[in-house]
């Protein structure tokens, strides 16, 4: 545990201090400037996508099964459920355009309630939590060039997240800019480590055919779900290209287009990595080390190798914080506009037009999850498990979208672009019954992690009655879960 009261203090005044902030009369004529591509869609699933995960899950996924045979056929099916609901979130995102993504989904299908849980939910653990995950591993990182410990890890860490938070703040260009460079690298650097080890390998002995019984052998179930869990851990990122649907020249074009592409670029670099990893360490020799990809590299081009590693690890890291903060903020800002959060946060900065007091809020609460939950595993499960609630009310959504016909034709009744995905509806099906799947296995199996982190979402429901029914009467209407047929707009340029 990190020993940070005092910063943690520091950074809830902050909070504080944002929320109570009054806004300026000329706040609402101020709107998000539409201005990314598809090629910023790319980058930002991408960025987002390849964080830390592909560096530090495979040696774990490892330990539950007996051969690299078994490893593989996980990641495939996983890669599959994964880009099945790639294909989901693009008919959502093409069927309801609009800044703040699954929050505007759910909003729409369910009602106010629910969309404030999940607003909450993203703030108080879902989104906050790779900041701070993520900004760990970077700090450990960077602890391979310069030694850190203790108080001076966790102000690198905060660090990060704040020198982040300013390029967000400054302008979506220069953030995007940012994600594309850094996912440049990241990608680049990774391409770079599959083609030059499969060049490198071409002449050594492989280890891929290595057998070695599960380090902890509870079953078929207790040792599938657990690696389940840590191979979606390793994808998640792809729902969160909808959040700046509003700040997209064409989002009807540019989503289907990127989940399309960012994930079949995701699925093949994670292939290959995995494959290299147990070509040159095998199974126990991968389950051995916590740092695999340094490892391959360390044997087979030496000391050189494991410092290029670390950079692109480090890189990795920064670029998946900076994609989260870059969409993630703006669905604060789109309950706020709903009139469903602190007002204060319905902020678009006349300058820069970005909404500058919800990437504050991201920062800082981020800041906090960093200080108090201190360890990056704690952090990645709880994610995880909330992340799964909301995957499957999405997907519930998309069934009730399509029934309803929501986003296929104009207020004026001209037809819309929708993407539909195929095979309707057996693969959302399919999905739905996997999302639903790894929810309950992993309440049966670790129900007491599980519990603590259901505890951090349920925190919003005294808030959720509080701020709901206080906006009911002061707006002079009935207090109950649902608000208008659909408030959510689409901020216009």
């Amino acid at each position: 545990m990190y020993h940070g009261a005092p910063i943690c203090a520091q950074y809830l005044l902050s909070l504080l201090l944002v929320l109570i902030t009054p806004i300026r009369s000329a706040t609402p004529m101020t709107t998000l400037k539409k201005s990314l591509t598809t090629f910023d869609g790319v980058a930002l699933l991408i960025g987002i996508t390849i964080g830390s995960g592909i560096y530090s899950t495979p040696y774990l996924i490892a330990g539950y099964f007996g051969s690299f045979s078994a490893v593989l056929t996980t990641w495939l099916v996983v890669s599959a459920f994964v880009f099945t609901g790639g294909l989901v979130y693009a008919e959502l995102g093409t069927r309801m355009p609009t800044t703040g993504g699954e929050y505007a989904y759910i909003r729409r299908a369910w009602g106010d309630w629910a969309g404030f849980f999940f607003g909450w939910a993203q703030l108080i653990i879902i989104r906050t939590s790779p900041a701070a995950g993520l900004a760990i591993v970077a700090s450990d990182y960077i602890g391979f060039f310069v030694p850190l410990t203790g108080f001076s890890h966790t102000l690198v860490g905060l660090s990060i997240i704040a020198l982040l938070g300013v390029f967000n703040y400054v302008g979506v260009r220069w953030s995007a800019l940012f994600q594309r460079v850094t996912t440049v690298m990241k990608v680049g650097g990774l391409v770079l480590f599959a083609v030059l080890f499969l060049f490198l390998l071409s002449g050594s002995e492989s280890q891929l055919d290595t057998v070695s019984a599960p380090l902890k052998d509870d079953g078929f179930l207790p040792n599938l779900i657990p690696a389940l869990m840590l191979i979606v851990f390793t994808h998640t990122g792809f729902d969160r290209v909808g959040y700046v649907a509003g700040e997209m020249k064409n989002p009807r074009d540019v989503i289907p287009r990127s989940m399309v592409i960012g994930l079949g670029i995701v699925i093949g670099v994670y292939v290959s990595v995995i494959t290299i990893y147990h070509h040159v360490l095998g199974m126990d020799a991968l389950r051995a080390t916590t740092i695999p990809a340094a490892a391959v590299a360390q044997e087979m081009i030496g000391s050189v190798g494991a410092t290029v590693i670390a950079l692109l690890a480090i890189v990795s890291a920064i670029s998946s914080i900076n994609g989260t903060m870059l969409s993630s903020s703006r669905v604060y800002y789109a309950m706020a506009r709903d009139g469903l959060f602190f007002k204060t946060l319905d902020y678009v900065h006349p300058r820069f037009r970005t909404p500058t007091r919800a990437i504050l809020m991201h920062v800082i609460w981020g800041g906090v999850l960093l200080v108090v939950r201190g360890s990056f595993e704690s952090i990645a499960a709880g994610m995880i498990f909330a992340i799964l609630i909301f995957y499957t009310m999405t997907t519930l959504a998309l069934f009730k979208f399509r029934r309803e016909g929501v986003g296929e034709t104009s207020s004026d009744g001209e037809p819309h672009k929708v993407f539909r995905i195929p095979l309707y509806p057996v693969l959302p099906v399919l999905y739905l019954v996997g999302v639903v799947g790894l929810l309950l296995f992993r309440a049966v199996f670790q129900w007491r992690e599980s519990l603590v982190d259901l505890a951090f979402v349920l925190t919003g429901l005294p808030v959720a009655w509080f701020w709901l029914r206080g906006r009911d009467r002061r707006d002079g209407r009935e207090p109950g879960p649902h608000g208008p047929e659909s408030t959510t707009r689409s901020p216009t340029n």
